[in-house]
């Protein structure tokens, strides 16, 4: 991945790994979580993102979406993360907001394509509609195509990204807030190396994954003991077993009002299910106010 040629701030905070360049969402679920000074190592790839978040070298944390709430769950990440030897010690809850930015001075009447991300494009298309003469290509990464404008000069383009994005490479937000669907969150997980964790305060949120034996009501049970235990299901995913068709493996999230009782509600699961794997416990994430996200932009298109 090329993450541009810009000779961006250097920042001073803990380096933490994100998928794309600098701008994209990643960086912004990371700003929030560690501080506008997080140093922000790319990866190209989630495997990538992995694998670098388990090198001390190079990083000290790692932030990677797991799901959103229009698109829902991100599946081979989960696999990635049961895989790897992170652990999750947080989450941010990001209200994705699309832009359309350009080169300062450009206006709609001067653009010829617009450029983004294909889940980006797809999230916009009710305000592309407006405009059937705009070429929509994709690309691999939102803030790279904003940075490819500022790069080149080109005052004919456009792309679909952040505020951050704009902000670091110089562009104008020519039309904020074009998703359509405003209430739009994606959730991501903080994550450190298993032997970088300790006890969090406030830990109140687990994530994990297990088998269960491929009986009638397997599932039923654990659902209904976690409730018996004040567990609060968040969460509930399955996936394909590798080896065992139409055998699935099962990941939940749950928060517990009382954090002291959930040691003991993870050794019931213990018992009661197959292969239990402990993906993290931490405090689960605020839901940022959602009132402003209700009012969309309205543009008179006449041209």
């Amino acid at each position: 991945m090329n993450t541009t040629n810009f000779d961006l701030p250097k920042q001073n905070g803990p380096r933490v790994v994100i998928q794309g360049v600098p701008g994209a969402f990643h960086a912004v679920a990371a700003r929030q979580f560690f501080g506008v000074n997080t140093t922000l190592v790319p990866a190209a790839t989630f495997e990538e993102l992995v694998q670098l978040a388990c090198l001390p070298t190079h990083a000290d944390a790692a932030v990677m979406a797991i799901e959103n709430s229009i698109a829902g769950s991100i599946l081979p990440n989960y696999s990635l993360l049961q895989r790897s030897q992170l652990r999750i010690v947080g989450e941010v809850l990001l209200p994705i907001r699309q832009n359309l930015l350009a080169l300062p001075g450009v206006s709609l009447q001067d653009l010829a394509s617009v450029h983004s991300h294909p889940m980006a494009l797809a999230q916009c298309k009710l305000f592309l509609k407006q405009f059937p003469e705009m070429q929509l290509v994709e690309s691999e990464d939102t803030a790279m195509s904003a940075a490819e404008i500022a790069q080149k000069g080109l005052r004919n383009r456009a792309a679909i990204a952040s505020t951050l994005a704009a902000e670091l490479y110089g562009l104008a937000v020519l039309v904020p807030g074009i998703e359509d669907d405003p209430v739009n969150f994606t959730r991501f997980l903080v994550l450190k190396p298993a032997t970088d964790t300790q006890p969090l305060s406030g830990a109140n949120k687990v994530s994990l994954q297990f088998g269960i034996p491929h009986q009638s009501g397997s599932l039923s049970r654990i659902l209904t003991m976690l409730a018996a235990e004040g567990a609060n299901l968040t969460k509930i995913q399955s996936a394909p077993k590798l080896g065992k068709a139409w055998e699935y493996q099962f990941f939940i999230d749950f928060i517990h009002p009382n954090p002291a009782h959930i040691p003991a509600t993870l050794q019931l699961l213990d018992a009661t299910t197959q292969q239990l794997q402990v993906l993290g416990v931490y405090e689960a994430g605020k839901m940022p106010e959602t009132q402003h996200l209700n009012t969309k932009n309205t543009l008179n298109t006449t041209r």
